[in-house]
């Protein structure tokens, strides 16, 4: 999202006389584009600041803009801490960046905008071009979140959910698809919450993918980040109906362990997560999974997390992204005691060393067969190209005259847990 955020920042300055550059020292804007969903993201950016004034020590200073959300969460605390920042704008509120900036240099005053303001953020968005010319593509269609989980600071920097109207991500889609996107990958906080209502009907995740599967040029559609309480059943039918949606969800659980997801307020067990993973089996037997987990929560026992480690082992899932709890300002769970951090330590290693060792098995499976890899770009002064699979698995592949934006076949050579390497070939043989 925070690349989507950062593109359509582009698309709104470009309207004013802003050109992107590759040479950080020749610019006099530089916008530090933040997210706070991770420990010591706020220290981060003041880390960067300061080695922003190091390079620009002995130039003219640039005009420096904070937007994302560590400047929706510090707020009016980053301009009184570091004066070399000019501007700060929060992520529902970066459509007004170009009268912000031609603000400041009208009254030469610091500048403070982290308002809520979704609706007219997409709609100031829809009349703005896109720059992008991607093969694979991203579209936001969902904002915020009301799940309000104990560890999560989205709700707080985000906002409330918010869907997108259904036209305009429609139409949003068909502009990407013309400008060369083969891919649309849909995004929002809680992106299967999407629900948008209009006098005619309601809208729901599963009308946008049925719509978008319908675009002609289009090759392929993906959803992230989804809850699991908000896998319905319509949905789940789209892995059989939509010929164009990938065999690929990225579901978190973040824990195995009941007593954890309560304490979390998850608002889901590990009982129904697992009978979301057994129907979408059920309706497609070739859809892979990824998870988000998060080790020594406050309160986790060895039991707690070996019933994690089970749930792996149950899923298989084929890649995930595993963290150590850091406590969050402003949430509940920042108030709980922390665990022994040595014993976090060793949990962490342990999942990580599961999760690694079943990626490997997987891509493995991929060995001496073949697999349909949509071509992202062509690796610098080699004969060598980069592209997914369906299951979003990166692949490295030779070929002599492989096309950026089309589909082709991929024979499996070798793997690691990360990536496949093959060649490319011209007739299908038996498909991974």
């Amino acid at each position: 999202m925070n690349e989507y955020d950062s593109n359509r920042i582009y698309d709104l300055v470009s309207t004013i006389g802003y050109e992107k550059t590759d040479f950080k020292k020749k610019a006099n804007c530089l916008v530090l584009n933040t997210c706070h969903i991770r420990e010591k993201a706020t220290e981060k950016v003041y880390d960067e600041v300061g080695r922003i004034k190091k390079e620009f020590r002995n130039s003219k200073k640039p005009l420096v803009i904070i937007s994302g959300c560590v400047a929706q969460a510090e707020s009016e605390e980053m301009l009184k801490r570091e004066p070399f920042i000019d501007i700060v704008v929060g992520p529902q509120s970066y459509h007004k960046i170009n009268d912000l900036i031609l603000n400041y240099y009208r009254e030469s005053k610091k500048i403070n905008l982290t308002d809520f303001d979704t609706v007219n953020k997409f709609d100031k968005l829809e009349s703005i071009g896109h720059s992008v010319n991607k093969t694979s593509s991203y579209i936001t269609i969902q904002e915020g979140c009301d799940k309000f989980c104990n560890f999560c600071v989205v709700p707080y920097t985000r906002g409330p959910e918010y869907s997108r109207p259904f036209n305009q991500i429609i139409n949003e889609a068909e502009t990407l698809v013309n400008n060369g996107a083969k891919e649309i990958v849909l995004l929002g906080q809680n992106v299967n919450a999407y629900n948008f209502t209009n006098t005619k009907m309601n809208f729901r995740l599963s009308h946008l993918l049925i719509a978008l599967n319908k675009i002609k040029k289009l090759e392929r559609i993906r959803f992230t980040t989804s809850h699991p309480k908000d896998m319905s059943e319509d949905l789940i039918k789209c892995y059989s109906e939509c010929t164009k949606l990938m065999p690929f969800l990225h579901l978190p659980i973040q824990s195995g362990s009941n007593k954890i997801l309560k304490l979390m307020n998850r608002k889901h067990t590990r009982e129904y997560y697992l009978s979301i993973i057994k129907k979408l089996k059920e309706i497609n037997n070739k859809i892979k999974f990824s998870s988000d987990f998060i080790v020594g929560y406050p309160e986790e026992t060895e039991d707690d997390f070996n019933e994690t480690l089970d749930l792996v082992n149950l899923v298989g899932f084929i890649n995930s992204y595993s963290f150590i709890f850091s406590p969050r300002p402003g949430t509940p769970a920042m108030e709980k005691k922390l665990n022994n951090k040595n014993q976090n330590k060793e949990r962490l290693n342990k999942l990580q060393n599961l999760l690694s060792n079943i990626q490997i098995q997987e891509n493995k499976k991929f060995e001496n067969k073949h697999c349909e890899v949509l071509v992202e770009n062509k690796i610098t002064n080699q004969n060598k190209f980069f592209g997914r699979n369906k299951h979003m698995t990166p692949v490295i592949f030779t070929s002599n005259n492989s096309k950026i934006g089309s589909i082709t076949n991929v024979k499996i050579e070798s793997s690691n847990r990360n990536t496949l390497f093959g060649s490319e070939i011209n007739n299908k043989i038996e498909a991974a």
